[in-house]
């Protein structure tokens, strides 16, 4: 078979999905992979793939270049033609499922996650769920990664719940992110992963910083994410640099390899306003470090309260300050407890074979469908 992959960024394929590749190509498909042109679209070709490059912008809503998208991903399918399309973010899911359904081609959507669209109210929301409402009719099939947005969409955008399942996130390659021993020391340091926008809760993680900086100064805070002022939402060059001169924060930009980050760590920390399934959390977990998270969705399905982690209010500082506290309150074995409880949470519920199968089945009983319509 000839499978389609479209997310927005090179780098998110290579990165989120890279067993799910692997597990095809191993099985001797083919997979064609598209998306903007970064510096993985080359690594994607050393995975095994067609790379095709389709440009395309994270954010905002101007029709005349979605209108080229839409016309740039047709042409691609119609040149390429593959058996199925897996679609992720959401532009390639609006889109890909309405060119899908022009190119006659079966489209499993992705839902990772609501993003903006569902968290502020304003034009471009009130467009991008209309442009749900019509794309999401023609998909065939769509994976969420909590059962919350599930619900939601099938409430306020229509989707039937018949051709809706419920993912364990991306999944997490229990073999790249490992086990690591952890050993409490003297200093304890919080860490968050993160694109810094506001709806991650950065401006609350270091507002937590400096409360419980005032009682326990010797602790850490780290910081890693891209600074994308482009977007409307993003925190700016001139806050990250009063942070950082304040001694509130340590600032790390993206790096290649998070995990020796996470290993340095005692906590890893996501604020975040909602959620599919946090990634952050779930690398954090499997290298067996306990999580302070919100209690919204997405967050709460990785973390259970005080036996991996916290959950902390949404949008308070002072709360997650709280929480916070309360793990520098516990002994070296309940931190150690907490550590390793999170790597059992991770690698009985978000294991990537997990998500695998359930794209393997569903992608066999699409193409037996369609085997078996060919027939008739």
């Amino acid at each position: 078979m000839k499978i389609a992959i479209i997310i927005n960024t090179s780098w998110n394929i290579y990165n989120f999905r890279r067993g799910l590749i692997e597990h095809f190509v191993a099985n001797g498909d083919q997979v064609l992979a598209i998306a903007p042109r970064d510096d993985f679209s080359e690594k994607l070709v050393e995975l095994g793939c067609i790379y095709r490059e389709l440009p395309m912008s994270q954010s905002g809503v101007n029709p005349f270049a979605d209108l080229l998208l839409a016309w740039r991903l047709l042409n691609i399918l119609r040149k390429e033609k593959p058996d199925v399309v897996l679609g992720y973010t959401i532009k390639p899911n609006i889109y890909g499922a309405l060119v899908s359904r022009i190119a006659g081609i079966p489209i499993i959507c992705n839902v990772s996650g609501l993003g903006t669209v569902f968290l502020w109210n304003g034009l471009a929301s009130q467009l991008a769920r209309l442009l749900y409402r019509v794309a999401f009719r023609f998909s065939t099939f769509i994976f969420f990664q909590n059962d919350e947005d599930q619900a939601l969409f099938i409430e306020q955008i229509g989707v039937t719940v018949e051709k809706t399942a419920v993912l364990p996130g991306s999944g997490i390659d229990l073999k790249h992110f490992s086990l690591q021993a952890y050993c409490p020391s003297g200093q304890v340091t919080f860490l968050m992963i993160a694109r810094l926008l506001i709806e991650k809760g950065v401006e609350e993680f270091v507002n937590a910083a400096a409360i419980v900086k005032e009682k326990w100064p010797n602790v850490n805070f780290l910081l890693v994410g891209a600074l994308d002022e482009a977007h409307k939402r993003s925190i700016s060059q001139g806050q990250l640099d009063s942070w950082v001169a304040s001694g509130l924060v340590e600032y790390h930009s993206p790096l290649a390899d998070i995990r020796p980050m996470i290993h340095a760590c005692d906590v890893v920390v996501l604020p975040s306003y909602r959620e599919g399934t946090p990634r952050t959390l779930l690398e954090g977990g499997a290298i067996g470090r306990a999580l302070i998270a919100t209690d919204v969705p997405g967050c709460r399905h990785v973390v259970n309260d005080g036996e991996n982690g916290f959950l902390c209010q949404p949008q308070s500082s002072e709360d997650l300050a709280q929480k916070m506290v309360s793990y520098l309150s516990l002994t070296a074995d309940e931190k150690i407890s907490m550590a390793l409880n999170s790597h059992r949470i991770i690698k009985e519920k978000y294991d990537q074979k997990l998500v695998i199968d359930q794209y393997a089945n569903r992608i066999q009983a699409l193409h037996a469908l369609t085997n078996q319509d060919q027939i008739s």
